[in-house]
């Protein structure tokens, strides 16, 4: 997925810019620079100059579809995606795809799936090995119950990207998030059955972990620590939390910490751990000081995680304070707003 929204990127980007540093579709760059931004108004502002200025239509309608996407707008996103679609010239080409992919997540947020299925059996009906394609329609036919179905598109994913191991493991939990742990945790057998000379330690530590045999999962990712990251050190560290030693994990996180510099990730699980331990000061801290990291990419678990950190310190007045902030920042957090009623009591 990664590889071809990059791919995606540089096609648009060409088309976006012309050659030689020509001003064609200045207004729609404006407007995708603004996306990036996550300035969504100013974007439709771009967009709109751009169908006064006779831009190209498709791109423009395109980028709309995005910018109302992140205001949650979701009826007017499917509304431009359709538009961009319906200017094609019948040739399908790269953005056609691209463009279904953005609008199928638009009927899927406004609880269309039987549309969002059939956008991905569009797709898969002209390109037969776009695997992207089937691994989503599975895991809206898990989200709907339909385990057989679901089964099916991930046995195809699976046959078309053998050692895609993320994949795999994104398979797991769309399975065990749906009720269905044993089936994922079978899929994940069967690639350790298969061998594992294809898998970094890193991918044995993660496949280890949720097949829940904790101790080959602790060897494997102590190994990755120095190949993987951040990512295994997360993954360690849970670990060692799930095994009962909470002091451990602390340490792991902390030297990662100490010799990277701050990573929200991190930091937020160092302060969940900490949660577990009693420690909701050194847990608040943690929390506040991702939340300072520039465009960390979980403000607001950060945010609810500070509030549960407050309210644990009995600071209630504090954290029905930011609760309030939080719900005009993420109105339709349903569980918030009951934490919020719990607060007001208090």
């Amino acid at each position: 997925m990664k590889k071809r929204r990059v791919v995606m990127m540089l096609v648009l980007a060409l088309m976006l810019t012309g050659c030689k540093g020509q001003n064609k579709n200045e207004n729609i760059r404006a407007g995708m620079e603004a996306v990036e931004a996550l300035d969504y108004d100013s974007a439709l502002a771009s967009f709109e100059a751009a169908k006064e200025a006779g831009e190209d239509e498709r791109l423009l309608y395109r980028g709309e579809g995005i910018a109302y996407m992140g205001k949650t707008m979701y009826a007017e996103a499917a509304e431009a995606f359709e538009k961009a679609l319906s200017l094609s010239d019948g040739r399908v080409n790269s953005m056609d795809y691209d463009i279904n992919y953005y609008l199928a997540v638009a009927y899927c947020k406004q609880g269309e799936t039987d549309k969002a299925i059939n956008v991905y059996n569009a797709i898969t009906a002209l390109k037969s090995e776009e695997k992207d394609a089937y691994y989503l329609r599975g895991v809206l036919y898990a989200q709907q119950g339909n385990l057989d179905k679901a089964k099916e598109d991930f046995d195809k994913t699976i046959s078309l990207g053998k050692n895609d191991y993320d994949r795999l493991i994104d398979i797991y939990n769309v399975l065990a998030s749906g009720g269905y742990r044993e089936t994922g945790q079978e899929y994940l057998q069967s690639a350790m059955d298969a061998g594992t000379k294809n898998m970094t330690n890193f991918e044995k530590g993660r496949i280890c972990y949720y097949l829940q045999d904790y101790e080959n999962a602790r060897t494997y990712l102590e190994k990755a620590r120095g190949e993987s990251g951040y990512e295994a050190v997360l993954f360690l560290g849970k670990t060692y939390e799930t095994l009962g030693d909470n002091n451990y994990a602390i340490s792991v996180y902390n030297s990662f910490l100490e010799g990277s510099g701050p990573n929200a990730e991190v930091l937020n699980q160092l302060g969940l751990c900490k949660m577990q331990t009693g420690d909701y000061e050194g847990a608040l801290a943690n929390f506040q000081s991702a939340m300072n990291i520039e465009d960390n990419g979980m403000m607001q678990t950060l945010k609810m995680n500070e509030i549960v950190a407050y309210e644990r310190l009995g600071e209630y007045q504090s954290a029905a304070s930011l609760m309030e902030s939080y719900l005009k920042s993420y109105p339709n957090d349903e569980e918030a707003k009951r934490e919020s009623i719990f607060l007001q009591t208090r």
